[in-house]
């Protein structure tokens, strides 16, 4: 059995729960999902200041899912908070999200189509991919509209707007894959299969992606190239 730490902030408890609840969704006969909690939010939104500043909170919370005997690691979100530094300071794998939905969508298709919440965070989104070396792989971008705080109560307005999106996205702009990139609206709000099947198209989400390969790196024994991500001897002071 491969015990896989999907890392979690604060969230109003019902909030929390539906993330807890979809990373549980993706164990399997081979793979534990457990959760550990990170000391930072990120329900209000973070820009790119709060991004670094938030760092060391999932630092702190990949120690701990070593402490615990995890075998990998997985934050929630599609921003991959804290985890190139996290990779240094840990000897279980570290999956980013983002990351792990553009390599797996490789495998799936050349044109990716990426869904982002609302179009003020295109920019960052686009800084992110050129940072992976994934933006030849773009086809386009769209946004749902939504902030993450307005998508529980606006859920069946946020689902149009998000499968109205994708289809630009296919239809207009030769898309072949969908990327959902804010986990809250898939696969929190809307499921891969019912958008897979209305689309029809893959869709890579951002919390069934990278527990899978987590789950995947450790079972076969693969760690973080020490040359890339030298050990650290600095642990965060919070």
């Amino acid at each position: 059995m491969v015990r896989i730490a999907f890392a979690i902030g604060e969230y109003p408890p019902e909030e929390r729960k539906l993330r807890e609840d979809v990373a549980k969704s993706y164990a399997s006969a081979d793979v534990e999902v457990g959760i550990v909690s990170v000391g930072a939010s990120p329900y209000n939104g973070l820009g790119p200041a709060e991004i670094q500043l938030v760092a060391p909170y999932y630092h702190a919370a990949y120690l701990e899912a070593e402490r615990q005997g995890y075998d990998a690691v997985v934050p929630l979100g599609m921003l991959d908070l804290g985890v190139d530094g996290g990779r240094s300071l840990v000897d279980i794998p570290v999956i980013a999200p983002c990351e792990a939905t553009f390599h797996i969508a490789a495998q799936l298709g050349d044109r990716f189509g990426i869904v982002c919440y609302h179009p003020s965070v295109i920019p960052r989104q686009r800084t992110q991919t050129k940072m992976y070396g994934m933006e030849n792989w773009i086809a386009g971008r769209r946004a749902s509209g939504y902030h993450l705080r307005d998508m529980a109560d606006n859920k069946d307005k946020m689902t149009d707007a998000f499968v109205q999106a994708a289809k630009q996205l296919i239809d207009e702009d030769g898309a072949d894959v969908i990327i959902a990139h804010g986990i809250t609206q898939c696969p929190v709000h809307i499921k891969p299969d019912w958008l897979m099947e209305k689309l029809g198209v893959p869709v890579v989400e951002g919390i069934g992606a990278p527990i899978r390969m987590a789950g995947l790196l450790a079972g076969l024994g693969l760690k973080h190239s020490r040359k890339r991500w030298p050990k650290s001897k600095a642990r965060p002071k919070l």
